[in-house]
């Protein structure tokens, strides 16, 4: 008996095209998310306060730039364009970082302003970065994603999207983080580099240009303002308060995220941490994919609060975890039960999102998932690690170290998320009532 194949099924180029794009954009993420920070932390500047600052600074040029990009993006009427060339820039903007350090900063400044000139370099670099990335994945990519999926099959497309963060760390921290941790970051940073352009090639024969997607009609101004203009947003309530679920949970995970390699080096002590996160991010990996299927089944909004639950336990966990076991286990059920929350809101964003218009509501999904998020919840982070007060001393520079309070701090700010959830529960059992 031969098995019917699904109508809502994706197709072996598309779904290449997903995981092609997916996961080299979030390598490229992971660097900038996980590893500037690293870099700015260990070979330029002990202050956490710049590093939140980094981390804002590149969440506003994200968000400026999906809101101008993905409204192009949808005046032309093109994602494909846009995601190749965007990768293949993506590409060069990342491996440029190899040429950027104290020494080579200094050939222009004097020794004695060199390393803050070189912190202020990291950061503006990061935000040319951030532009062609954002261009690529959070405008176009994004988009496309949404014109080649329906509501039947995002589920399962979605529990994937939010596995490839976790198997990109997975595969910088396996093949790629020993380069960190001996200081050869020139070749690092070129090796990301080069697999992001590689992206872009790949693009050119795995990615086809949606059928969906038309050309706009309105003005280029009017599409950037799009998902801001107060008739859009009284039109598309659930998909706001989806949005806003994003936001809150971004903000929570942007409490310790900055700060998680350098929390484990410096507080924890644990300095070959490579075992121990590719074995947390494999076993969340299997648990997020395999919850595909039961967020299909039975609903998004129906499984975003147990999964919520879970990574609550799990950033309780984290913050009473010393030994390496018991750091794996809550990291595995902090994390699970994260990319499982992330795949579910962003899922009913998708759905909510009008039919022919993903691409005018990138930069509003981008303000709500990047630069809220990014520009509050680092901040918490640093008033968190500030009021431990616990510092070292590298090279007559005081350090300061990230303490176990910022997955409490996260916690709490998780909590939040009850709000839209029943709202969008309310709304749910409204509309079931009048049908």
């Amino acid at each position: 008996m031969t098995k019917t194949k699904s109508p809502y099924a994706l197709g072996g180029r598309t779904w290449a095209a997903v995981l092609i794009f997916g996961l080299f954009g979030q390598i490229a993420w992971v660097i900038e998310n996980m590893y500037f920070n690293v870099f700015l932390y260990n070979t330029i500047s002990g202050d956490t306060a710049m590093i939140a600052a980094m981390v804002s600074a590149s969440a506003v040029t994200a968000t400026v730039t999906t809101l101008v990009m993905g409204a192009l993006s949808d005046r032309i009427g093109k994602r494909k364009a846009l995601i190749v060339v965007g990768y293949l820039l993506w590409g060069l903007s990342v491996g440029a970082f190899a040429f950027l350090s104290v020494e080579n900063v200094g050939k222009l400044f004097p020794a004695a302003q060199a390393a803050h000139a070189a912190a202020i370099a990291v950061v503006v670099m990061d935000c040319v970065m951030t532009f062609f990335g954002s261009t690529a994945n959070d405008a176009a990519f994004n988009a496309w994603v949404t014109d080649v999926t329906v509501p039947q099959n995002r589920g399962r497309v979605e529990t994937v999207l939010a596995v490839l963060p976790l198997v990109a760390m997975l595969v910088v921290f396996g093949a790629l983080d020993g380069m960190t941790q001996s200081g050869n970051w020139s070749t690092f940073f070129l090796v990301v580099g080069g697999l992001t352009l590689l992206g872009g090639i790949l693009g050119i024969f795995f990615l086809k240009e949606p059928a969906a997607v038309r050309r706009s009609d309105e003005s280029y101004f009017a599409n950037i303002v799009y998902g801001l203009r107060p008739s859009v947003i009284r039109a598309n309530p659930a998909l706001y308060i989806s949005l806003a679920a994003l936001a809150i949970y971004s903000m929570s995970q942007q409490v310790y995220m900055p700060y998680l390699i350098i929390y484990i080096q410096r507080f924890l002590g644990i300095t070959d941490y490579v075992i121990l996160l590719g074995g947390v991010l494999i076993l969340s990996s299997v648990v997020s994919v395999l919850m595909g299927k039961t967020v299909d089944k039975h609903g998004k909004l129906r499984c975003l609060t147990p999964a919520a639950v879970v990574g609550f336990i799990g950033l309780v966990l984290m913050y009473l975890a010393r030994a390496q076991w018991f750091v794996f286990v809550a990291g595995v059920v902090m994390l699970g039960g994260g990319m499982v929350v992330s795949a579910c809101c962003q899922g009913l964003i998708r759905d909510h999102t009008p039919e022919g218009k993903a691409g005018l509501f990138q930069g509003i999904r981008i303000l709500f998932q990047v630069l809220i998020p990014m520009v509050t919840g680092p901040f918490i982070g640093v008033a968190v690690i500030r009021n431990t007060g616990m510092t070292y001393e590298e090279l007559g520079t005081v350090k300061q170290v990230p303490t176990a309070e910022i997955f409490l701090a996260a916690a709490i700010v998780l909590v939040l998320l009850v709000v839209p959830v029943r709202l969008l529960k309310k709304r749910e059992a409204a509309e079931r009532s009048v049908k």
